[in-house]
């Protein structure tokens, strides 16, 4: 099975939270979880900051191979 680039799903997963906190029946809402939409959003990029760290790193290693 052919997965995605992770990056791409961790691109995907935060533009879906960004429409999420948008939406008006989101908003509507009385929901105060004890993790926010925000929290999701941080950790989307720090994970994606974590990813391009790899990233770098391999294509540093490649070339210096």
């Amino acid at each position: 099975m052919d997965l995605p680039d992770l990056l791409l799903l961790v691109e995907s997963a935060k533009y879906l939270i960004s429409q999420i906190e948008k939406h008006p029946d989101y908003q509507k809402l009385d929901y105060q979880p004890d993790l926010t939409i925000g929290d999701a959003q941080t950790a989307l990029s720090y994970l994606k900051y974590e990813i391009e760290g790899n990233q770098q790193l391999s294509i540093n290693l490649e070339t210096s191979s």
